[in-house]
């Protein structure tokens, strides 16, 4: 199998696959083009009782959803958008939300969050399986993140399939996976390292199951990890149970 060219982080973000993705720009809160419906939760039912509640959407696009959020939620609410554009057209964002204009790949925050999503934006993201490492700190202690993600788009260095040995590891590290969704949760926050290494990114991969332009995001598999203290176990080859 030929290898794929690959890109680093700053050449895939100015391609145009995902300069010019439209997946989740325009997507609100309920209804039928909807976070509510995408996610299979109400954000704000989710979040309503909590004292101080807080939600981090990642590849925010417009920040119609936690615009919308603002207004449902109490004032000491912290919303916070994260989007590689950010608004195409500017308005004043209520007092509640922060919208934050950078990439998801080296972004972090400075608290944690009691929901962190990520609608459709993992299928224009390199290092899928870093930023869902990161993410899933970045939780309160009863915290939810909750992101689609397509195992497909994973892809050794030659372009051969990584996607079942990607599933296999984010379930032991917590997360559950919902196939006929393509949705990954997580409840609470983890400390993990996953037996993958990143070597580059596809932006040539083709449609994925949402039938628009994806990325592909290609791994060394089977690097020796460790154990953290208090985290996952090692899944590499020589570790993973037999």
């Amino acid at each position: 199998m030929a290898k794929p060219p690959l890109l680093s982080a700053p050449e895939l973000e100015a391609s145009s696959v995902v300069a010019n993705n439209t997946m989740n720009r325009e997507r609100g809160l309920s209804g039928v083009n909807s976070y509510a419906r995408e996610l299979g939760l109400d954000p704000v039912a989710h979040l309503s009782g909590r004292p101080d509640p807080s939600w981090l959407d990642l590849c925010s696009g417009e920040g119609r959803a936690l615009r919308e959020a603002a207004a449902r939620l109490p004032a000491d609410a912290v919303l916070t958008a994260v989007d590689l554009v950010g608004p195409l057209i500017p308005v004043p964002a209520p007092p509640a939300l922060e919208e934050i204009v950078a990439s998801v790949t080296s972004w972090a925050p400075s608290r944690s969050y009691d929901l962190i999503t990520c609608v459709h934006g993992l299928h224009y993201v390199g290092d899928q399986l870093g930023l869902l490492t990161r993410a899933a700190s970045w939780l309160t202690p009863e915290g939810l993140l909750l992101a689609h993600f397509d195992p497909d788009s994973i892809r050794r260095p030659d372009g051969s399939a990584a996607g079942r040995a990607a599933v296999s590891a984010l379930r032991a590290a917590g997360f559950r996976y919902d196939t006929r969704h393509h949705r990954l949760g997580l409840r609470g926050p983890r400390s993990f390292t996953l037996p993958f290494r990143y070597v580059g990114a596809d932006p040539a991969a083709g449609p994925n199951y949402t039938g628009q332009p994806a990325v592909g995001s290609h791994y060394d598999l089977d690097r020796h990890t460790g154990t953290p203290e208090g985290g996952t176990p090692c899944m590499c080859r020589e570790c993973r149970p037999r």
